[in-house]
């Protein structure tokens, strides 16, 4: 056997004979890589790998900085793991929580064992952030171990929180976890291979708990801005105690529960209380005297078109006749269409739509005059119309639904009294365990994945392909004015994700294993088999799911 294996690195694009056995950071050191910001992991053939990783066989390598994003995910699971073991060491009686990324950040609160519990105050949380920045500077390494599940539950089992069931739920004979020092925990991929990489965090007060602050992906030397995000917490807080309602507290309580055949209940509460939160809303419209417009925003596959429909079911209801209309008509021509960066359409751009022409028709209709509403071919990249005509009656809304119906600039003469803006996204319900979330983008990158495949002809290494331009679009053009709506409606469901793996395995199966888009592909599948798969049967016909899965009884 030849003592040396050839690697070639994607950062240089060349080749070169290495010893065999040798690890990705003594690689690093021997080619001499410089990325703009500090290596953190690598793509090793697509495929995410901490920088203690062996290389045995020819490879393709690709190392990264935490201004990808493979790199921040890996920061970010390293930083959790040092807040998690600076709890440990301060409070052995309270365990972390990380509840759901917000302003930017991460909210976390403790878990206290029983006759334990208290407040968590600003000392605290003072005392915590010294102690993380005291196991930084100890630069202490990060081992990934494995042993037999059974040995793995009992050694997690002894912690504050007791959380050993996720390793119950994967079914796996052994488990991999990691060790820093003493203290152990358990993470979906890689870390970094020591404290000492971590530079740039913060921990301050948020609300009854702390927020946990990491590096820009623009520039990972300096933190993410911090951003308000009052509203958007309020929605995050009332699905947790919905979610209480169930006893589900993360995806192994979920697992067990389906298990014992109860995935249908949960289908019929979540939907349930999607249909009691829309007919909520569709009573505060009604009591609003004086509202004309009902704006409908958020991010691709949030479920807008599904949710519009169901609030004008919902405002019939109260009385009131809601026309929907949806701002895609007005994209202006295709030839006319901006261009990012890159130089490809750039559809996420408010100047996509033809801003002129779409408010005087909306002053015209608030004027009470009659108008021949377009339909834009997205075919042929132009607008067309086909006699469709419309006039306000005085009991008449009009549902506006697209990504800009929040921005303020898009009906600068509509009074903002004549105006309820709604903003609507698939926000993540419950977490893996208590030190492992679910990212919000994945689960409407998943539902989109499968949309796309099953009504657009698009493969699922083109959807992800698209994805970071749609993320750019949607940073810059809807979450800045998120905060502006009266009110957010969470579209996603507990249950979705054990309904889309059916869907999505398979469509992501066939993204070939030598693409870019293979990384997240993988990604994607190994996060899926964290949850056991459940039939549709019991999805009911109006559910937002459905309009990513089929079977709706919407028209679309």
């Amino acid at each position: 056997m030849s003592p040396t294996i050839t690697i070639f690195c994607k950062n240089t694009k060349e080749y070169y004979d290495v010893p065999r056995g040798i690890s990705l950071i003594e690689l690093k050191e021997l080619i001499g890589i410089s990325l703009p910001y500090p290596v953190v992991a690598a793509h090793v053939n697509y495929k995410a790998e901490n920088l203690d990783f062996l290389l045995y066989k020819p490879k393709d390598v690709e190392f990264l900085d935490a201004s990808s994003a493979s790199g921040i995910r890996c920061y970010t699971r390293t930083l959790n793991m040092i807040l998690a073991c600076a709890i440990h060491e301060l409070y052995p009686q309270a365990d972390l929580r990380v509840e759901h990324p917000i302003s930017k950040g991460y909210y976390c609160t403790l878990q206290w064992k029983k006759d334990h519990e208290q407040s968590l105050t600003h000392e605290m949380i003072g005392a915590i952030k010294e102690r993380m920045q005291q196991i930084i500077r100890e630069d202490r390494k990060i081992i990934e171990e494995e042993k037999q599940t059974k040995e793995v539950i009992k050694m997690f089992g002894e912690r504050a929180d007791g959380e050993s069931t996720i390793f119950e739920t994967l079914g796996n004979p052994y488990c991999r976890y990691f060790r820093m020092g003493e203290f152990i925990d358990y993470y979906t991929s890689v870390l970094m291979p020591s404290s000492g990489y971590v530079t740039v965090f913060d921990l301050e007060p948020y609300y009854d708990g702390m927020l946990l602050r990491v590096p820009s992906m623009k520039n990972p030397l300096e933190l993410e801005e911090s951003v308000p995000m009052g509203k958007m917490f309020d929605v995050f807080q009332e699905y947790g105690d919905w979610n209480r309602l169930l006893n589900i507290n993360n995806v192994a309580d979920f697992n067990v529960a389906c298990r014992n055949n109860k995935s249908f209940i949960m289908i019929k509460l979540a939907e349930a209380l999607h249909e009691k939160k829309i007919a909520l809303i569709a009573d505060d419209i009604a009591a609003r005297k004086g509202t004309r417009f009902v704006l409908i925003s958020g991010p691709s596959s949030s479920g807008k078109t599904t949710f519009s429909k169901r609030l004008q079911i919902q405002l019939l209801v109260n009385g009131i006749k809601p026309v929907i209309i949806s701002m895609d008509n007005y994209f202006v021509n295709r030839v006319d269409t901006p261009r990012d960066e890159n130089g490809d359409w750039d559809f996420e751009n408010i100047n996509a739509l033809d801003l002129p022409y779409f408010r005087q028709q909306m002053s015209d209709l608030l004027d009470g005059k009659e108008v021949e509403l377009p339909t834009y071919s997205f075919e042929k990249g132009e607008r067309i119309f086909d006699g469709k005509r419309l006039r306000l009656d005085k009991d008449s809304v009009i549902i506006l639904e697209g990504l800009h119906a929040l921005n303020p600039s898009l009906l600068p003469n509509i009074p903002r009294e004549a105006t309820y803006k709604i903003f609507v996204s698939a926000l993540t319900t419950i977490n893996i365990d208590n030190h492992n979330w679910i990212p919000t983008i994945d689960i409407r990158l998943l539902r989109r994945i499968v949309r796309d495949y099953k009504y657009r002809n698009y493969s699922a290494r083109e959807t992800i392909s698209r994805c970071p331009s749609v993320m750019r679009g949607e940073e810059k053009w809807i979450y800045p004015f998120q905060e502006e709506a009266d009110v957010m409606f969470n579209s996603a469901l507990l249950f979705e994700l054990a309904v889309l793996k059916r869907h999505a395995e398979p469509i992501l199966a066939e993204v070939p294993k030598f693409c870019d888009e293979y990384t997240e592909a993988h990604r994607l599948i190994k996060f899926l088999q964290y949850f056991v798969a459940i039939p549709e049967k019991e999805i009911p016909p109006t559910s937002l799911l459905r309009e990513f899965v089929g079977g709706s009884s919407f028209r679309y």
